[in-house]
């Protein structure tokens, strides 16, 4: 069956709602596995296992219980472990590191933010920054569209400036937040978004943070901006077994389905 692992506390920490409900259908119960001085939030693992709107938020739910009691490391959808033992041994094999970490990211949260332009006001940028790409559209309009070679000079110029203006505003989004948090991560690149960014914020310093997005976001209205927290701090859970090139926390126990954090 297997022990699916929602996240990793002290065994000290508060104790969690006895009738807290897990992932599956029905829904499993949550239990603690405790080894040394941490333990490990658990259930049963369903024999199938989905990355389903309802078990998303299922996992979602039992974290946000853990936090609420205390710091939790936070594992991604899908990390199960072969049974209990296995997790006991995990969390006596690296135990330093999940020590580490609970000390590093209590009282912190994550907060995600995708950037992406608005269209037609980055159009209005570029053509008031630009004089060649003005003039050659200028050009065009007068001669009724331009031919047919002047139409894609037009628009390779233009797709090439938009491209540029991307990794400036990308680093600029950067530049202006970073100070405001703990720690940046850079997500995985995906289609659509010019920037993929989490923030590790203090839990104190959150009310300024926030007010620096809707400073930059003020400042840049050519820019759409997704904020999404706060988050657990799965893209900090890592860091230090990154930097010294050791598995991550999730592999660990191994991951069985797709993996996801909104």
């Amino acid at each position: 069956m297997g022990t699916y692992v929602y996240g990793i506390i002290r065994a000290s920490h508060s104790p969690l709602p006895p009738d807290l409900e897990g992932i599956g259908e029905p829904p499993r119960p949550v239990r603690v596995v405790r080894e040394g001085e941490l333990a490990a939030v658990v259930s049963d693992a369903p024999e199938e296992l989905r990355p389903k709107r309802r078990d998303l938020l299922a996992h979602q739910r039992v974290l946000d219980e853990a936090a609420a009691k205390g710091v939790a490391l936070p594992m991604r959808f899908g990390s199960v472990a072969p049974d209990d033992d296995t997790v006991s041994t995990v969390l006596a094999e690296r135990a330093e590191h999940f020590l580490e970490r609970l000390e590093a990211l209590d009282g912190t949260a994550e907060y995600n933010i995708k950037a992406n332009h608005d269209e037609e006001a980055v159009l209005r940028l570029i053509m008031a920054d630009r004089e060649d790409i003005r003039s050659l559209a200028e050009t065009n309009q007068e001669a009724g569209g331009g031919t047919q070679e002047q139409k894609m000079q037009l628009g390779e110029l233009i797709a090439a400036a938009v491209q540029e203006r991307e990794a400036t505003d990308a680093e600029l989004l950067h530049q202006a937040l970073a100070p405001l948090a703990a720690q940046v991560s850079a997500g995985a690149q995906s289609t659509g978004w010019l920037a993929n960014l989490s923030f590790l914020v203090e839990n104190r310093s959150a009310e300024e943070f926030l007010a620096g997005v809707e400073e930059f976001r003020q400042q840049h209205p050519h820019l759409d901006l997704r904020v999404n927290g706060p988050l657990p701090p799965y893209s900090f859970v890592d860091t230090s077994s990154a930097e010294q090139g050791e598995g991550g926390t999730a592999e660990a126990f191994g991951t069985t389905a797709a993996q996801s954090n909104g």
